[in-house]
């Protein structure tokens, strides 16, 4: 069975005629014409995508839950797998490289440090002198916000030293953030005004 032809209709949308006359129904104001375009064309518009609602508490655990639980076993025998592999790296770097002094242990103060010199190379520790200072503000504020975290999940567990240690590499980190932030605000409305070293010179906790 053959498709069902549907007729077309041809509207003449010339403004004039062949004798050169203006037809009737071109007469519209072009105000009316606009207002009718912007009505289309506002009609057309997609509408905006809705944003996602933000996780609720419940799901973030829920999902926390997931995680797989290790046991004690497997546990130990990874840190076993672990430390023999270190090891064997450790003594082929020792061969290949005699008279190399031994990397330190990773202790809770090399931790501190290793974090505190992260943020004071973001804050612009570690341009070469007469340059431009180069700052990575947000991750200077990531990793102040890291040893924050360190902070609350370590109370009543560090030793005095310890507790010092991180109260000072916090406090530098603080006060060299706010200095810089303000140097930067100086900087956007003085292009030419140079940023400032970290406070006292460079950083002090790292022995």
């Amino acid at each position: 069975m053959a498709d069902k032809v549907t007729p077309f209709v041809v509207n003449d949308r010339r403004k004039f005629t062949t004798e050169g006359e203006l037809r009737p129904e071109s007469e519209r104001p072009r105000e009316e014409e606009q207002e009718e375009a912007s009505k289309a064309a506002v009609t057309a518009m997609p509408e905006p995508p809705q944003s996602e609602p933000a996780a609720e508490p419940e799901a973030a655990e829920a999902a926390e839950q997931e995680l797989p639980k290790l046991t004690e076993e497997q546990a130990e025998r990874s840190k076993a797998a672990y430390e023999a592999t270190a090891e064997r790296l450790d003594t082929a770097i020792r061969a290949a490289n005699p008279g190399m002094e031994q990397l330190p242990p990773v202790n809770f103060d090399r931790l501190v440090q290793s974090i505190y010199m992260t943020a004071i190379m973001q804050l612009g520790g570690g341009t070469p002198e007469g340059e431009q200072a180069r700052v990575d503000i947000l991750g200077a504020r990531q990793s102040i916000d890291m040893l924050n975290v360190l902070q609350e999940k370590s109370k009543g567990n560090l030793t005095e030293a310890e507790s010092r240690l991180l109260e000072n590499a916090l406090f530098e980190e603080r006060m060299a953030f706010l200095e810089i932030t303000q140097a930067l605000a100086r900087q956007a409305r003085q292009p030419e005004s140079p940023l400032p070293p970290p406070p006292g010179g460079g950083p002090r906790i790292v022995r």
